[in-house]
């Protein structure tokens, strides 16, 4: 069997750091009409990390332009505490480096324009890039957001050059893991970014992952598992380096990278170095580090399947929040069908009135949750456990719970 090479580096990959087994497409959302024809792929989801670079990948059975295409379910908008957290970004950087109106910022990935709102609205000229066109729509006729509708690389990013464009701020928001070919896509920002500009990346931290155990972030949108170690490689390979960095709460645990031109004057910061040292000292900068994951995950599993089974035994009601990605990649790898969990509430219209891959639970906006009754509600987007919670308070009127199902399974609230 061939051995596979770091989409980086090219070193061969020989450590494995999590098979999760076949698994469809983690935001393939199935109508009726593909659930009656089992119209349904599955692809391996197997993830090693490369010994020279240190970079976790997952193998890429499926190209990018098949999962990122106009059938793309994920609108960042729909999620109120994404919003505001992406409101406070703009806030910030528009105080610290004095943005205005002579100023441009990019942002790659810009989703249905949730951030780039908040820098028109402030007077400050924007500019989304965006390949799903779905979504780029609703940035461009709901939101009067500028966008661009293509993927990001040197060559994109070259012909954008071309025609004059140039950041002060670029803008780079859980995208880094979504490309299969993270090199061309980083040398891409070095032709359009200002020579004393600013890029920053924000991603869930791979310590985090491997700390709580936080699996479920794995799936085939995400190519790569993020550290600052690997991250810093591929920036310098490209003429880009960190300056700074911001420990955020975001999905788990995100890092915001601070980055810029390798000749820039922004100074490194004490809190990266500190980073730095945090990851050697976890391991993140040798193989050893990444040793017994797989056991850690099916334990987490083991502890979800016995909670479901108690439940079937007692005759409760098992329901789930949240259609998320995260949810699908930890109900495929369980096993759990609609059997086990009757149904999934999501408030985005996108998925309602649609099924999850795999495990064909049937999703149903959030008014519905007063018909079922559930005794237990799962929240799969444990990430926004505290909004939901919050939003959804009511099904305690019934005797409901909530349960979060990673690192461990238990009732909350």
């Amino acid at each position: 069997m061939t051995v596979p090479a770091c989409r980086f580096c090219r070193a061969p990959l020989t450590q494995t750091f999590v098979d999760l087994g076949l698994q469809p497409l983690a935001n393939s959302y199935l109508t009726k009409a593909q659930l009656d024809a089992g119209v349904e792929g599955t692809y391996p989801l197997h993830t090693r990390v490369c010994g020279t670079c240190f970079l976790v990948q997952a193998d890429d059975p499926v190209a990018a332009d098949a999962i990122f295409d106009d059938g793309y379910a994920y609108f960042s908008a729909y999620s109120e505490s994404w919003v505001a957290h992406a409101k406070r970004y703009t806030e910030a950087m528009a105080a610290r480096f004095g943005l205005g109106a002579d100023s441009l910022v990019i942002e790659v990935a810009s989703n249905d324009g949730y951030l780039l709102q908040h820098f028109k609205a402030m007077g400050v000229p924007v500019l989304g890039i965006e390949p799903t066109a779905n979504t780029a729509q609703v940035a461009i006729e709901e939101r009067g957001i500028p966008t661009e509708v293509m993927f990001f690389n040197e060559a994109t990013s070259r012909a954008l050059k071309d025609r004059g464009v140039a950041a002060d701020l670029m803008a780079g928001n859980n995208v880094l893991a979504h490309v299969p070919d993270i090199g061309d896509f980083v040398a891409g920002f070095q032709n359009v970014l200002k020579p004393q500009g600013v890029l920053t990346f924000e991603f869930p931290h791979l310590l985090n992952l491997i700390e709580k155990v936080q699996f479920d972030t794995i799936y085939h949108e995400h190519y790569s598992y993020l550290s600052l170690l690997a991250v810093e490689r591929v920036l310098r390979a490209n003429g880009l380096r960190p300056f700074d960095v911001e420990l955020l709460p975001t999905h788990g645990g995100s890092l915001r990278l601070f980055c810029a031109h390798e000749a820039s004057s922004h100074v490194e910061t004490q809190t990266l170095k500190d980073l730095r040292a945090r990851e050697h000292a976890a391991g993140l900068d040798r193989l050893s580090g990444y040793e017994g994951f797989t056991a850690r995950v099916e334990a987490v599993r083991e502890g979800f399947l016995a909670f479901l089974a108690q439940a079937r035994a007692e005759g409760k009601v098992v329901a789930a929040y949240g259609a998320a990605a995260k949810g699908n990649t930890f109900l495929n790898y369980a096993g759990v069908t609609a059997d086990d969990i009757v149904a999934c509430f999501d408030a985005n219209p996108h998925k309602q009135d649609r099924y999850l891959p795999g495990s064909h639970i049937p999703v149903h906006a959030p008014a519905r949750i007063a018909d079922f009754k559930p005794d237990y509600l799962v929240i799969l987007p444990w990430n926004l456990k505290d909004e939901i919670m919050g939003q959804l308070a009511y099904v305690k009127d019934w005797g409901g719970q909530f349960v979060t199902a990673a690192p461990d399974t238990k009732v909350v609230g």
